[in-house]
């Protein structure tokens, strides 16, 4: 009960229906945080920053946030790598994709090449040596 009245009721007892608008959220333009953040730059002393936070209805929080925003624009703006930007083709993404495939099948190819012929030594040191095999084209 506020001043004799129930909270939500109208006089007669029948529900309010006036809603209470919910409270919007301030948005600050990018403009608009430059010119504070300089104005508190400029200003030095703890006093007079309080009274700028106090003139604009800011949180010191805020103003804290918005140098983080600063600073973090300010480094992600001096690590940009400058000049063209690297274009690479589907064509040769799928080549470098070939060379690498072709890297590892021929290593194998060398892997058994060594145990073919280590086969062929041992059967020859059990006395039943292999028949020889004709060599194909591609070699």
């Amino acid at each position: 009960m506020i001043d004799g009245q129930t909270v939500g009721f109208s006089e007669t007892g029948t529900p309010d229906p006036e809603v209470t608008p919910k409270a919007k959220r301030r948005s600050f333009s990018a403009s608009y945080k430059k010119k504070i953040l300089a104005e508190v730059e400029a200003a030095g002393a703890s006093g007079r920053i309080g009274e700028i936070l106090r003139r604009e209805g800011i949180y010191s929080s805020t103003l804290a946030n918005w140098r983080k925003e600063r600073d973090a624009a300010i480094d992600s703006a001096f690590s940009k790598k400058r000049g063209p930007e690297s274009r690479r083709s589907p064509l040769t993404a799928e080549n470098e994709k070939l060379r690498r495939q072709n890297l590892r099948l021929q290593e194998e190819l060398r892997k058994a090449e060594i145990i073919i012929d280590v086969q062929k030594k041992v059967a020859t040191l059990m006395g039943r040596p292999l028949p020889p095999v004709p060599e194909s084209e591609n070699s």
